[in-house]
């Protein structure tokens, strides 16, 4: 019972941080489980992904009413994931555990500094920033320029959803570090945006692995179910934030988050946590 509490008290913060930031939670979640709860590396990737469904519909739910996301670009680049998860479960199956967890800490890394310099560019409060012309007729949603689903721009947005889903079933995250800093670079999308639109494509890409591991036996049910307890009121609460919340503040705040959840992977798999 004390464990289930706990979990719960924790998915409250990842659910915060998902509807904020537009992560599913697995790269705060994958380490929790390892670390914390004692699962092994499988066990953590999978019970992750089985978590990260309730927790994105709960955040994408509340940015729809908030008009601070792009459904169409979500949906295809989800669909576009949604084919290579499998792929990425069944490499986790084929891979040592400390493998997976280098593979999680340096993608995690990567996205860290790809969103420190998108911050340090960003706009000071107070500045206009410049808006530039993304190729979805999908309607102007708070200021941002509408966009055009261009074939062009279609390819980028699958290409982005195919990336993230194989690292979604492989590191058992919902690819949200990923496709977040691409949407900004690839497409231009304003971060508020982002993190919406990500979500949706969290949402669908995480169902096929997570299918694929409930076959596998792989999911601790009740931590599952006792972390998406906190995290689906967590992120209806942090997508709420993001209209509150200054455009470069979130850039920080996602860069400092992915930083230190890389350095604590790095540090566990050296043995120097535990």
């Amino acid at each position: 019972m004390a464990t289930f509490i706990i979990a719960a008290l924790v998915g409250i913060v990842v659910g915060l941080l998902s509807g904020l930031l537009g992560i599913g939670g697995g790269t705060i979640m994958v380490p929790l489980f390892r670390l914390a709860f004692g699962l092994d590396p499988i066990q953590a990737t999978a019970t992750s992904l089985f978590t990260i469904i309730p927790t994105s519909v709960s955040g994408l739910v509340k940015h729809a009413r908030n008009k601070t996301s792009l459904p169409r670009v979500g949906l295809l680049c989800g669909l576009a994931g949604a084919c290579l998860s499998p792929v990425g479960v069944w490499a986790a199956t084929k891979s040592p555990g400390w493998a997976i967890m280098g593979a999680t800490a340096l993608v995690v890394a990567y996205s860290s500094i790809t969103m420190f310099r998108k911050a340090l560019a960003a706009p000071k409060k107070g500045e206009q920033e410049k808006k530039k012309e993304v190729p979805e007729t999908q309607g102007r949603q708070e200021g941002f320029p509408s966009i055009k689903l261009t074939p062009a721009y279609c390819a980028k947005v699958a290409l982005i959803g195919v990336v993230a889903g194989l690292l979604s079933g492989y590191v058992g995250v919902g690819g949200g570090f990923i496709m977040v800093p691409l949407f900004m670079t690839l497409l231009s999308i304003p971060m508020r945006l982002a993190s919406g639109t990500s979500l949706i494509a969290v949402c669908i890409l995480s169902v096929p692995g997570t299918i694929e591991q409930v076959l596998l036996g792989n999911i601790h049910f009740l931590l599952g179910i006792a972390m998406a307890a906190g995290s689906i009121p967590g992120a209806f609460v942090g997508a709420s934030m993001v209209k509150k919340v200054p455009e470069r503040t979130l850039r920080f705040v996602f860069a400092g988050f992915l930083l230190v959840m890389a350095l604590v992977l790095v540090a566990n798999e050296l043995g120097l946590i535990g």
